[in-house]
């Protein structure tokens, strides 16, 4: 009923999360007043994913979380990275529990990896959140990888699909959404996608023995999304997972068998600097993708979307199918 009510325009906006300098045109933003009512009423964006610029304490946070929802006429993904470690905003400015590096804990067992999960999962619902961007499925198998390192929950392929498993549960009984990432697997390459080209140059077969098995043991216990990286499988395809139907259709769907949310990782990422705004939306829509985070120029991104399903490059049918898991999502966790 939801979708059959929807725009073109609103279908293309809830595929979207979006930091809310982008959805405000200022920095940094602390407040959800008047002129967030607005962007919403123009951009009806699926979420925002906040970072520590947005975050001054824990009344604010809660104010502006509870204002923004109140806008949107489709309950929002309230989001953020919080992994434990050198990776969290709301350890580092609301004062919530401190975790260590997932990676410090790997021979404590599956309930320690589950009760480190349902604290910082309570602890962001305890203030507004809805979504986490962990556990982190990555193995650190690359002693020069610097982007993953001890963010990982192990170096051992077996020992981190237990781990993650455990964790997944653990986010879920917190009552916030999961996400393993990064698909197809970040902890082997030396380079961060943060700033350039990341590959993987391992055949299809090994990654099954081996790479996949912490995202399958993830995936079985029941993860919400799936994170597909900007990484390169060279034996697979010439462009990132993000931007690949070989890889997020092929491999992830097909293979697989995942049938959830895919989000990419954050668009504005060096690995992706060759493409505008709109192609890298309309080619990760293309590859199977249904959530866009970090898109940056709004406007952009929909014309692009707009203008491949007017040319035949995207069908309204597609777009449809990542709506309606999106809004499967929002529903099965009460955000609808």
């Amino acid at each position: 009923e939801i979708l059959d009510g929807m725009t073109l325009r609103e279908k293309i906006c809830q595929l979207m999360v979006v930091r809310p300098e982008a959805l405000m045109g200022v920095s940094p933003v602390t407040v959800a007043g008047e002129d967030t009512r607005e962007a919403l009423s123009q951009w009806p964006v699926g979420g925002f994913v906040y970072s520590t610029q947005n975050l001054v304490d824990k009344e604010q946070t809660l104010t502006m979380v509870e204002n923004a929802q109140s806008y949107s006429e489709i309950g929002l993904l309230i989001s953020a990275d919080e992994e434990g470690g050198s990776v969290g905003r709301l350890m580092y400015k609301l004062g919530t529990t401190w975790v260590n590096s997932m990676y410090s804990y790997r021979n404590m067992g599956t309930e320690t990896a589950y009760d480190n999960a349902y604290t910082i999962g309570s602890d962001m619902v305890g203030c507004g959140f809805n979504t986490d961007y962990a556990p982190v499925a990555d193995v650190w198998t690359n002693p020069e990888n610097t982007v993953i390192g001890d963010r990982a929950y192990s170096d051992d392929f077996g020992q981190a699909a237990e781990l993650v498993a455990a964790a997944v549960e653990g986010f879920h009984d917190a009552g916030v959404i999961n996400c393993v990432k990064h698909f197809p697997g970040h902890g082997d390459t030396s380079t961060d996608s943060h700033e350039g080209t990341s590959i993987v140059d391992k055949r299809l077969a090994e990654l099954m023995d081996g790479v996949f098995k912490r995202f399958i043991a993830g995936m079985a216990a029941g993860a919400d999304m799936v994170m597909v990286g900007h990484i390169t499988l060279t034996q697979v395809d010439d462009v990132p997972a993000t931007i690949s139907y070989a890889v997020t259709t092929g491999i992830l769907r097909e293979t697989l068998g995942w049938d959830g949310v895919i989000i990419t990782d954050s668009l504005d990422m060096g690995a992706l600097d060759a493409y505008t705004q709109g192609e890298k939306c309309v080619l990760a829509l293309q590859a199977g993708v249904d959530i866009l985070l970090g898109v940056e120029d709004i406007p952009a991104a929909v014309d692009a979307l707009e203008s491949a399903v007017e040319s035949g490059g995207l069908t309204e049918q597609r777009i449809d199918e990542s709506v309606l898991r999106v809004l499967n999502l929002k529903i099965e966790h009460g955000i609808i």
